[in-house]
């Protein structure tokens, strides 16, 4: 790198503001951390605040992390003159703002929530352009697809990404409505955090990487394709108009997208992350879905074709139905119920404002949480 890049890491308790923290110390010469938001976890962001001495921070446990610097809002930090680079580790709706104000102050945004473009794919994408801000994927399957873009200025024939299948893949329904939440919980590849993890169960975020992916290429879903690779060795591919297929493969650790985003266009070398050992793979298969087992990824998929405020009460509708099952108030096959059920009853608007997107994902939250009571009603008629 020319100089140190000065960072703003949003997010920075949860798992993939972790790792991003991992990617910093193995470069202490290249970042300076400006500033860290927080979740909940105000003790571990005390520790965070204690080891890179940012400027700012912001604490959403509203607890005292003993940090010398200025408590800030996240978009005010996302904001400041002398911040080169956003990174939003945020989850859902959080990262909604503070993604818009870095964008407006002309920041480069490396994006990890999948919310924000999926809630207002249209609002940020607009907004990038005008600014003339680069957005920088860093969940692996988008990373993938843009790591296979660079040098390409050919048209893009279809996006295919790939999906683990999670720990359910080939269960049949019975069994699929007997799954614990510890069950779900051991995600057979990735370490994520819960709701992500969750997600990935349902293949509800493999709903979301598409319409994610279509905002941040400009691609039509039906260009977008989803395939089954149960070894999570290639992280997505992209096939050109004259036949031609790129793949991205590397091991299943977060630290490589993540790096690969902060440090570009440069590729140095880091010790602590692993590498694919090729004598180990035997064999990589791509299958097709059965979508009728994975009703949440149709769910998103219609959704996202809708577009408007649809995907907005799609992502709030989840967030409820999984938060239902990990307090073990639903069964695992209910989240999909849930979702479906509040999108049936969403009365659309297109191209909506910020408010209007705030709006939908408000109501869909109250809406979704009541729904339990309607599938306990069904549930006792049956019995």
């Amino acid at each position: 790198m020319d100089r140190v890049r000065k960072i703003v890491l949003l997010g920075s308790t949860g798992s993939i503001g972790q790792q991003t923290l991992d990617v910093v110390r193995a470069f202490p010469d290249c970042f300076e951390v400006t500033g860290l938001a927080g979740g909940r976890n105000g003790e571990l962001l005390g520790r965070q605040i204690e080891e890179f001495h940012p400027k700012v921070f912001f604490s959403q446990a509203g607890v005292e992390v003993g940090c010398e610097g200025e408590f800030l809002s996240m978009e005010e930090m996302s904001c400041l003159p002398e911040v080169d680079l956003v990174i939003v580790a945020t989850s859902g709706k959080a990262g909604l703002n503070p993604t818009l104000s870095a964008i407006k102050a002309g920041k480069t945004v490396a994006l990890a929530d999948k919310e924000v473009l999926v809630m207002a794919g249209e609002i940020i994408s607009s907004e990038a352009a005008l600014h003339s801000v680069r957005l920088l994927p860093i969940d692996s399957e988008h990373n993938a697809v843009w790591q296979c873009l660079q040098g390409e200025d050919t048209e893009i024939y279809r996006i295919l990404l790939t999906a683990s299948g999670g720990p359910f893949y080939g269960y049949s329904q019975s069994r699929l409505e007997a799954v614990t939440v510890e069950q779900a919980l051991r995600h057979p590849t990735w370490k994520m955090g819960k709701k992500v993890t969750i997600d990935s169960a349902t293949l509800m975020n493999k709903g979301l990487e598409v319409i994610e992916a279509h905002w941040l290429f400009g691609v039509p879903f039906e260009k977008i394709k989803v395939l089954v690779h149960r070894q999570s060795i290639i992280h997505s591919l992209v096939e050109f108009a004259d036949g031609s297929i790129k793949a991205q493969l590397g091991a299943t650790d977060m630290r490589l997208p993540i790096q690969c985003a902060l440090m570009f266009p440069h590729r140095p070398f880091n010790d602590r992350l692993p590498r694919l050992e090729w004598t180990k793979l035997h064999t990589l298969t791509l299958e097709e879905i059965d979508y009728d087992k994975f009703p949440c990824l149709k769910l998103a998929l219609d959704a996202g074709k809708k577009g408007g405020t649809y995907p907005s009460v799609l992502c709030a509708a989840d967030e409820i139905a999984t938060k239902l099952f990990l307090e073990r108030e639903v069964a695992f096959t209910d989240i999909a119920r849930i979702v479906q059920m509040t999108l049936e009853q969403h009365q659309g608007i297109a191209h909506p404002s910020m408010e209007e997107i705030l709006a939908a994902d408000a109501w869909a939250r109250n809406y979704a949480a009541s729904v339990i009571k309607i599938l306990g009603t069904a549930e006792s008629a049956v019995n």
